[in-house]
């Protein structure tokens, strides 16, 4: 039974939304901390859709590895902008479903009476990880800090060992399993039987779909030129991680980065480490229309999913879509385009084998029919994270936004936007037009 649509009054309505370019980690945007990143943003997109900071309800906002010295992102970005100091402002992270979350929250807060007019997105700056000390470190600086006298405190630090003295970084593994993604990549790989020469494929479509984005002018009105701190001389106009030279030939070449000896992921069919931002905004249906904006999308819908992250870590998006579907009362027949995050080549086509398989639907799902499979000129057909980038905090909001716009370009239909995440999560919302 189709599910009913939520009140004219009561929808959620996407009505703009901006992204800086993407770039690689240690790159054009290495000296930029990732609120200045944000509050720039944040603040002209704003400007550009003369939108009236009196009337935002709230933020929500999130990165993956926060800056320690703000770590509610959300209400720091509020007080760096021209948003009004009593806006609420709250921080969240799912892992590369961050800014999806965000989302969600956003339009919860809008459904429920909350709000009426939301801003949501997160950002990341992989080139500005926090660096803290080791446990021995912090052990030995807390117990001289409360010592009494010089002699205790010199006692406390004389315990430590050189190797105590070395800084830690946020780790890219998971707690549980003490796999990397691309590790994880690997494994879904070898069990799905993808092997390297599609994954190089997959990866030079994704740069070629990228490329042709630009050069169509599709991503002119979603990405803003990012003037570059302090001198903001420099100024980048597009992102940076687009390969219009790569070929099959160049991917070959590149070894193995997780398995050197047998291993097929390479840095070239994997997403890099990314610096950027991005951000919506929503609004409820009825004030839309009263402050005379154009939606335009609508949020039909969404779904999370969690699976055990010693199977198989990135399968999130064939557990999060059929459920989300069911909610909506629709099949994936009913999906006119799909924007699946890529985390890797092999992730990509583990899930494109999964959404199209009856007997795994039934095994995994207890399903009696596939999800779906997907049309490969319907799914991300401007590129993706493997050409376009990933920062973790911003990917569902560069996804919502795109797939947003390409709405209004086909002025119909739905999309479907899904992501994998960290700690075996998934992540999938549709939107209509």
């Amino acid at each position: 039974m189709a599910a009913k649509k939520p009140p004219a009054n009561r929808r959620v309505a996407i009505v703009g939304g901006l992204r800086t370019p993407f770039v690689k980690a240690g790159t054009d945007l290495k000296n930029v901390p990732v609120l200045d990143l944000s509050a720039t943003l944040v603040s002209e997109m704003i400007e550009r859709n003369h939108l009236d900071p009196a009337v935002v309800d709230q933020v929500v906002y999130g990165t993956v590895i926060p800056d320690l010295r703000g770590p509610n992102i959300a209400r720091e970005l509020v007080l760096r902008t021209r948003l009004r100091d009593a806006t609420d402002a709250y921080s969240v992270t799912r892992a590369c479903a961050t800014s999806t979350q965000a989302l969600v929250n956003a339009a919860q807060s809008i459904l429920s009476g909350d709000a009426d007019v939301v801003i949501a997105g997160g950002a990341e700056s992989m080139s500005q990880p926090p660096v803290t000390v080791s446990d021995q470190m912090a052990s030995a600086l807390t117990a001289a800090a409360a010592a009494r006298d010089p002699g205790s405190k010199a006692k406390a630090l004389t315990a430590l060992r050189p190797k105590d003295l070395l800084p830690s970084t946020p780790a890219l593994e998971e707690r549980s399993t003490g796999l990397t993604m691309g590790q994880s990549a690997e494994k879904m790989a070898r069990e799905n039987g993808i092997g390297r020469d599609e994954q190089d494929a997959y990866a030079l479509s994704s740069h070629q779909k990228a490329v042709e984005g630009w050069e169509k002018g599709i991503y002119e009105q979603e990405v803003m030129p990012f003037p570059v701190p302090p001198g903001y001389t420099a100024v980048i106009e597009k992102d940076g991680i687009p390969r219009a030279d790569t070929s099959l030939e160049k991917l070959a070449s590149l070894k193995p980065v997780f398995d050197r000896a047998y291993g097929t992921v390479t840095a070239g069919n994997s997403s890099p480490l990314t610096d950027g931002a991005a951000a919506l905004i929503l609004m409820r249906a009825s004030t839309a229309k009263d402050l005379g904006y154009e939606p335009l999308a609508y949020i039909k819908t969404w779904a999370f999913a969690a699976l055990d992250p010693g199977w198989q870590l990135l399968m999130g998006p064939s557990f999060a879509t059929p459920k989300a579907l069911d909610k909506a009362g629709m099949t994936m027949g009913d999906i006119d385009i799909v924007d699946m995050h890529e985390a890797f080549s092999a992730q990509v086509l583990s899930n494109l084998q999964a959404f199209a398989s009856a007997d795994w639907a039934k095994k995994h799902l207890g399903r009696d029919k596939a999800i779906g499979e997907i049309d490969p000129e319907s799914m991300n057909p401007y590129g993706g994270s493997i050409s376009l980038g990933h920062p973790f905090g911003a990917t569902g909001a560069r996804q919502i936004l795109t797939m947003s716009h390409e709405l209004v370009r086909r002025d119909k239909g739905t999309a479907l936007i899904t992501q994998c995440a960290a700690g075996g999560l998934g992540a999938t919302v549709i939107l209509e037009r």
